[in-house]
């Protein structure tokens, strides 16, 4: 098996993103890889904000992984940055190699060399084995989160 190599996703990765997020109970139900159209405006948005990057993580040139990268400057914690993980996938075949602790990893590499003071995310409350994986990378579930569906 070949090295992972991870980089800043480019337009022509975004279907291979899509089929990623749509691969798993949860996306399945709000993906819609057969239609891009939604996405392309979403990929030109984040690919233009410097607070923003979308990863791949590349296998023999096929993508197998990803996640983005957003980075919160706040008053909070006196004047921090927060770097925040959105959107981890790895592709099933890939599940169990080691490459999800390479990624998150990489994740927290980022922030340090940006300045964070703190990396967060959140987990569907479904997802009890991503739970687990983020426990054991030293991750603590310290907050209770809150959305509202527009």
């Amino acid at each position: 098996m070949s090295e992972v190599q991870i980089r800043r996703a480019t337009e022509a990765d975004v279907p291979a993103i899509v089929a990623l997020l749509a691969d798993d109970m949860l996306g399945a139900t709000r993906e819609s890889p057969d239609d891009m159209t939604p996405y392309w405006p979403a990929f030109k948005a984040i690919d233009a904000d410097p607070n923003q990057f979308l990863a791949v993580a590349e296998r023999d040139g096929e993508v197998v992984g990803t996640m983005q990268l957003t980075y919160l400057p706040g008053l909070s914690r006196k004047g921090s940055t927060r770097s925040q993980i959105e959107a981890v996938r790895v592709r099933g075949t890939e599940r169990g190699t080691g490459l999800g602790s390479k990624l998150m990893a990489w994740a927290i590499d980022q922030a340090r060399q940006r300045g964070c003071s703190l990396v967060q995310l959140t987990s569907d409350t479904a997802r009890a084995d991503a739970h687990r994986f983020y426990e054991q990378l030293g991750f603590t579930a310290s907050h209770l989160g809150f959305k509202l569906t527009l």
